[in-house]
């Protein structure tokens, strides 16, 4: 079997590019013979390939269309996993399903009472509109409104950081308030928190910030530490991986873009409120967030919340969509998936710990909302497709 030649070129100064990487060399180890040719480097705008490499085929963020020419002058299988040029023929892509991961932001702004949402991205060649474009579907498809940061130049243009501060914060004026933010990814999320802490604009009880990308360092280190959605970068590293070994023993490219699903919302301080006005259904929600895991029932919250059961099932579904046992399943779920994704738990402790009577409920549930059982999702959040 011939050993081939892989180029890895994607910024190594993320989250998401160092995990990509794992994901590709996990792929590597269990399916090669690879060899791997990472190129570090900080700015995947910047990127190029070194004129030294020989290879066979290439994983690469495609950022610039130079870079684009030149990768394609090489002649040799590419899978990008960038999502500025998904639709170019004969490069194959793996990307996030931005879909889902709209979703997923929504969901999680909806369950902290928020009915006010926006989407912040200053123009950059870092990413292009389809995560602002899903953002604003799935808002839309919910009957509500997605107001969009619009600062009136081109993307190139420089402008100073005292002239970018007043135009965002000009627009967060204009909002209306408490208002919940998805933020492009954890750089602008923090860039938008500092410019709130510098309007005065309290972080989250006025502004809730949800970075659409887990840096984790980046996010860690805004004040206040920021809310995240964890792309997959793992996965995506290893599906195209197998994609690229599919070109090198002579497939063809894909018709479109493999989608890889976000593995849920990493909750921080920058989105830890509940921006609701009825102090009953506040109080219910705290009670359930500090209580689901013990398997208590909507009978245990109305004896904490002095409400009748109607009543509160009407406020539920004005305020978050949903009825008291729904939130309850929704906690439990997202409590199970963290710790399948994170920890090396069994998953009949899993379950117990996330408030099911054992593993044979936790998989029934898990499966009726993910379409996938625990166990698989394990495997697939911690080491690539089984």
């Amino acid at each position: 079997m011939p050993i081939h030649n892989v180029g890895v070129l994607v910024e190594t100064d993320t989250s998401w590019g160092r995990n990509l990487l794992r994901g590709v060399a996990s792929y590597a180890a269990r399916f090669g013979p690879w060899k791997l040719l990472a190129q570090t480097h900080h700015s995947f705008i910047d990127c190029t390939i070194p004129e030294s490499w020989r290879i066979d085929g290439l994983i690469v963020r495609i950022s610039t269309p130079l870079l684009l020419e030149r990768l394609q002058s090489l002649h040799v299988p590419i899978v990008d996993v960038g999502d500025l040029f998904v639709s170019t023929t004969g490069i194959d892509s793996v990307v996030t399903d931005y879909n889902a991961w709209a979703d997923q932001a929504l969901e999680h702004f909806r369950s902290k009472g928020f009915t006010n949402f926006a989407y912040y991205a200053p123009p950059s060649r870092d990413y292009s509109n389809l995560r602002g474009d899903a953002f604003a579907a799935a808002v839309d498809r919910h009957g509500l409104v997605c107001a969009r940061y619009r600062p009136g130049y081109r993307i190139g243009r420089q402008i100073s950081p005292d002239e970018h501060r007043r135009r965002v914060t000009r627009w967060l004026g204009q909002l209306p308030q408490p208002v919940a933010i998805l933020a492009a990814d954890a750089v602008r999320g923090k860039d938008l928190a500092e410019v709130c802490v510098q309007a005065g604009l309290a972080v989250p009880d006025t502004v809730g910030i949800l970075a659409g990308d887990s840096d984790e360092l980046t996010c860690e280190i805004c004040t206040p530490p920021l809310s995240s959605i964890e792309v997959a970068g793992r996965r995506i590293g290893y599906e195209a991986a197998a994609l690229l070994a599919d070109r090198l023993a002579g497939g063809s490219c894909l018709s479109s873009s493999r989608l890889v699903e976000p593995d849920g919302v990493q909750s921080r301080q920058s989105t830890d409120v509940l921006a609701i006005d009825d102090p009953l259904v506040v109080r219910a929600l705290r009670f359930m967030h500090q209580n689901s895991f013990r398997g208590i029932t909507v009978l245990d919250v109305l004896q904490e919340v002095p409400v009748a059961r109607r009543q509160l099932e009407r406020q539920f579904k004005r305020y978050l969509g949903r009825l008291p046992a729904e939130e309850l399943r929704r906690l439990r779920l997202e409590r199970a998936r963290q710790l399948l994704a994170e920890s090396e738990m069994s998953i009949d402790d899993v379950a117990e710990a996330s408030g099911y009577a054992g593993s044979t409920q936790l998989g029934a549930a898990f499966r009726k909302q993910f379409r996938i059982t625990p166990l698989a999702y394990r495997k697939r959040s911690q080491a690539g497709p089984a």
